[in-house]
């Protein structure tokens, strides 16, 4: 079969052909009596491997070790590939990353993007106070990427940076809200601590409703803080939450403070003073945890509260006892 034929049933170009010849790869096994080129079946299947192996990624300098050398082995070879096609991946993902973030920030010009482009590199800096200043200045100088900064919430470790970063988010508008809940779903705590935090500082309805679904979520940590955020919302979804944390001890002053709050409404205070006597009342209740429970009876206005803090004046439990007579001292002096 001649060159020209060869070219096109297998798809490959004369010119390349002739390149194959001239590194030794594939070599026409015969001539014609013309002098031309002249491919066997042999050759053809070559050219054919040599095809398959170049869509592997491999160079004309490896497929030719691979077909001619007997000792070669393809496993080392085969990891080195995918090492080098997962770096290509993670590369160009980056970059598409990078241009749907431009794009979603609607630039109207070149000084857009520009702008658009040192604000993402500046979030992934190693200097703390870099990616501060870029938080700082992104909602006034910069078109925001929504979706770069909630990644940045999400990921970042210093204080004062994730505070910046959460003032910029919140900011810029309920779109991200969406995208910190989904960081609740993350199997790293630290994470989903982060998301729940930024999620309380969001405006609006929307972040509200997360507050409330994530009452649910499996993660005691992230209960705590929606509760705690909705308290300071006016949101008495989370009551029975910040009651369970005052028993355990865990956030337990801020949950007091929480209930107080919410306790400016006459019905709600009769709720909360019901609930905290129902539990001081419980035989399971452990000592520690009664104290706490009087504790928080301090701010609940009403005369259910009053009354429970008389009666356990004379509790059993001297701690208990002592602190209740404190509090109604406390209650009476007001």
């Amino acid at each position: 079969m001649l060159i020209g034929e060869v070219a096109r049933r297998s798809g490959v170009s004369a010119r390349m052909l002739r390149h194959y010849e001239s590194l030794g790869l594939v070599r026409p096994s015969g001539r014609t009596g013309s002098g031309y080129r002249e491919y066997s079946g042999g050759d053809i299947r070559r050219i054919f491997h040599i095809e398959s192996l170049r869509s592997l990624g491999l160079s004309l300098r490896e497929i030719g070790r691979a077909l001619d050398d007997p000792g070669f082995t393809p496993s080392a070879l085969v990891a080195d590939l995918i090492r080098q096609t997962r770096e290509r991946i993670a590369a160009e993902t980056e970059l598409l990353t990078r241009l749907r973030r431009i794009d979603a920030a609607d630039p109207t010009g070149w000084e857009d993007v520009l702008q658009v482009v040192s604000f993402l590199h500046a979030l992934r800096s190693t200097s703390a106070d870099a990616r501060q200043r870029a938080a700082l200045s992104s909602v006034d100088e910069v078109p925001v990427p929504v979706e770069a900064l909630a990644e940045a919430v999400l990921s970042e470790t210093d204080t004062n940076v994730a505070g910046a970063l959460r003032w910029a988010l919140a900011r810029s508008g309920e779109d991200a809200t969406a995208l910190l809940a989904e960081g609740l779903d993350s199997p790293v705590a630290a994470v989903r601590q982060r998301a729940v935090v930024s999620l309380a500082e969001m405006p609006g309805e929307e972040a509200t409703t997360r507050l409330r679904e994530a009452l649910a979520h499996p993660d005691v940590v992230v209960r705590g803080h929606a509760a705690l955020a909705l308290g300071a919302r006016g949101a008495a979804d989370g009551l029975p939450t910040l009651v369970d944390m005052i028993v355990a001890g865990r956030n337990d002053t801020d949950a007091a403070d929480a209930l107080a709050s919410l306790a400016s409404d006459p019905a709600t205070a009769e709720r909360i003073a019901a609930g905290l006597v129902g539990l001081l009342a419980e035989d399971t209740t452990e000592a520690p945890a009664r104290v706490r429970l009087t504790q928080a009876l301090a701010d609940i206005p009403g005369t259910t509260a009053s009354q429970a803090l008389v009666e356990l004046s004379h509790d059993p439990d001297r701690a208990v006892a002592v602190t209740a007579v404190y509090l109604v001292r406390l209650r009476e002096a007001r």
